[in-house]
C-alpha cells in the first residue's frame, strides 16, 4: 500500500436515506468529514435524511455502519437504505454539505 493514497484507488459512491427520529446533520458532516468522505446530506419534507458520500470503500462502510447504528446523539435510527452503490474513478464532490 502506497503512504498516502487510497489503496488502489478503490473508491465508491453511495446514495443514502435514514428513516426514523433523525436530528443534527451537522453530526452526519462531521463524521464523514473525520472519515476523510466527501458528500452532502438534507432533511426531507417527509421527515428522512437523505444524502451521498464518497471516498474510500472502506472508509465508506464505515460510515455506513455509523448511519445505520449510530447517527447523532438525539437519532432514533429505524432504517437505512443505501443505494447506487458504485466504484468511480474519482470524487465528484468537494468537501461535505449540508443542503437545504
Amino acid at each position: 500500500m502506497s503512504a498516502g493514497g487510497p489503496a488502489g484507488n478503490n473508491l465508491v459512491s453511495v446514495d443514502f436515506e435514514i428513516f426514523g427520529h433523525v436530528q443534527g446533520l451537522c453530526y452526519t458532516e462531521r463524521e464523514g468529514l473525520q472519515l476523510g468522505l466527501v458528500g452532502w446530506v438534507k432533511n426531507t419534507y417527509g421527515g428522512t435524511v437523505v444524502g451521498q458520500v464518497q471516498g474510500p470503500a472502506d472508509m465508506v462502510e464505515e460510515m455506513k455502519v455509523w448511519l445505520s447504528k449510530e447517527g447523532s446523539p438525539t437519532s432514533r435510527i429505524t432504517r437505512a437504505s443505501f443505494t447506487n452503490q458504485r466504484s468511480i474513478d474519482k470524487l465528484e464532490i468537494s468537501g461535505f454539505k449540508t443542503r437545504f
